[in-house]
């Protein structure tokens, strides 16, 4: 393992600039995402402005033929363009991940970086009783004497 690249790593904050600047690299315009927007846009323009503009023109032909112009160029340009066209993710995709930390002015005035916060705790005094009339204190969750509904059951016999 290189530890010149460890050293370089550590000495500016956990990235490496280098990277970065090559995920800043300019993108080329023929890219797959670009290739698909295309031919979505292809396939609208000529089912929703072109097919009902030659249909108000009373020309049906040139209607049904920029139909499917719309419809068939769309598939054949996404489809040629899933495979022909590069992808266009960046060079290093976790350039980002490696953007140095900004940094925190403590109290006292020192530059500090991502760190726990301090220590909390709850003494056990803020804990107290229940008072009366919480769900606790109701006696709800209790289960209540099989032999009572019975005896219930039997005095609307006797009725």
């Amino acid at each position: 393992m290189p530890l010149g690249t460890v050293a370089e790593v550590l000495a500016h904050g956990g990235y490496l600039p280098q990277l970065v600047e090559l995920s800043k690299q300019k993108k080329g315009l023929f890219t797959r995402r670009n290739g698909m927007a295309f031919s979505l846009l292809w396939c609208l323009f000529f089912l929703f402005i072109m097919t009902p503009f030659w249909g108000i023109m009373n020309v049906e032909e040139l209607a049904g033929v920029s139909a499917i112009i719309g419809i068939f160029g769309g598939l054949i340009l996404l489809v040629s363009s899933l495979m022909f066209l590069k992808k266009d993710t960046p060079v290093y995709p976790g350039a980002q991940a490696f953007m140095p930390p900004t940094p925190r002015h403590d109290l006292h005035g020192q530059h500090g970086y991502s760190a726990l916060p301090p220590q909390q705790s709850v003494p056990a005094s803020a804990y107290g009783v229940p008072q009366a009339g919480s769900w606790r204190d109701t006696k709800d969750l209790e289960p209540a004497s099989v032999t009572e509904s019975t005896t219930k059951l039997l005095d609307k016999d006797e009725r």
